[in-house]
């Protein structure tokens, strides 16, 4: 059976689509934009670092409304406008998720919603 998410420390989605949702022992975090917390029609201040801090801010507390953690995340999807930003990218992402790091694949794509630079989505299994 499938259940979906809803944290209210994450942006609302912007789509017709759940923040999250479980099956089973999976978890499925959708596409998360570095939504700024106090504004949430607005990006997160700042460049592809604090973009990616905040993306994975958003998917850890999207995560911890189903008791997992970053820890548990086996699988992530990271979306980057553009390539050039992907050692800034791997210096937030290292420091994040700790080893064994999850299984990554990092798509270079020409936009992004509401011109972020960063999107990532993930799986984790409880």
């Amino acid at each position: 059976m499938k259940y979906s998410i809803n944290a209210e420390r994450a942006p609302e989605a912007i789509g017709p689509y759940s923040q999250g949702t479980t099956a089973g022992r999976l978890v499925f975090a959708s596409g998360q934009l570095p939504i700024s917390d106090r504004d949430k029609k607005s990006l997160v201040e700042g460049g592809i670092r604090e973009q990616t801090e905040r993306v994975i801010d958003i998917i850890e507390s999207i995560l911890e409304e189903v008791d997992c953690t970053l820890s548990d995340v086996a699988q992530t999807t990271v979306y980057l406008a553009s390539l050039d930003d992907m050692d800034a990218m791997n210096e937030v992402y290292a420091r994040r998720f700790t080893t064994p790091a999850p299984a990554r694949a990092v798509v270079g794509v020409s936009e992004l919603p509401l011109g972020a630079l960063i999107e990532m989505d993930c799986v984790a299994c409880r």
